[in-house]
């Protein structure tokens, strides 16, 4: 059982910047594909970024590109959300999931490739 657990959300302005956080249990963290999604209400969950097991390799969604940073660290078994020039439309709770078995980053995108998720750290921008 791996335990996945976000922190860092809040209330910001448009324009402002928040980092998220999240910690996954388990001594392979350093295997574990990352990922970060978001759903705002009424909204279906969307792909926000993952993050490859190395940490050398990131994809965004095109609404995020630019704006927001996924980062990790293998030793600390965490994965960050670094989110900037935040926009009222980034609003949501987001979210992080990890996948554990090895797979094919090509499904990166897909809610259904990670099979262990966090409760949801809630994401507030004001206009």
């Amino acid at each position: 059982q791996v335990h996945v657990v976000e922190s860092g959300g809040g209330l910001v302005q448009a324009g402002g910047s928040l980092r998220l956080s999240c910690t996954a249990s388990g001594r392979t963290f350093s295997r574990y594909t990352m990922g970060w999604f978001r759903q705002a209400p009424g909204k279906e969950r969307e792909f926000v970024a993952a993050i490859i097991v190395s940490g050398s390799t990131t994809d965004y969604a095109d609404s995020v590109k630019g704006r927001f940073t996924i980062s990790r660290d293998n030793v600390e078994n965490t994965v960050y959300l670094q989110m900037n020039s935040l926009k009222p439309e980034d609003t949501g709770v987001y979210y992080c999931a990890a996948r554990t078995a090895a797979g094919f980053w090509y499904l990166r995108n897909d809610a259904n490739y990670y099979n262990y998720w966090g409760q949801g750290t809630q994401v507030t921008v004001s206009s």
